[in-house]
């Protein structure tokens, strides 16, 4: 189990703390009364579901001899606009430079597809992923 703390700092701030020490901090989104300074915490929630599969697509390509060194991966975070306040669609568009061949690209992107972050999210969240090989 990984051990996390977060304080709350004042002003729609807060620290959150990695056992390992590493901390990042959040603020509140302009849309709902922050000053959008830093990541929000939905931020952090949908940049985890990149993070998440570029990380299991890098264990998947050490496997396969495969260089994704300097992929890329861009997020956009939609939040609903009707009901409860909640993230409505999650864009990810992952680029590599990298261009293996067919079957290993299958396997890479699966291994994205299959990542914890992404098994985790609530039905409800529409998730839309493009890879775009060989840039």
């Amino acid at each position: 189990m990984t051990k996390m703390k977060v304080v709350y700092l004042g002003d729609l701030h807060t620290e959150c703390t990695h056992e390992s020490g590493a901390k990042v901090e959040t603020d509140a989104p302009k849309d709902n009364q922050g000053k959008g300074e830093t990541f929000s915490p939905t931020d952090l929630f949908a940049v985890s579901l990149a993070s998440c599969m570029v990380t299991l697509m890098g264990i998947h390509a050490r496997k396969l001899a495969v260089d994704l060194k300097g992929m890329t991966a861009e997020v956009d975070k939609e939040m609903s606009v009707s009901g409860p306040r909640r993230i409505g669609k999650i864009i990810v568009r992952i680029r590599s430079s990298s261009m293996p061949n067919t079957a290993v690209r299958e396997k890479l992107e699966q291994a994205a597809l299959e990542c914890p972050v992404h098994k985790s999210l609530h039905p409800d969240i529409r998730v839309e992923v493009d890879f775009v090989w060989g840039i």
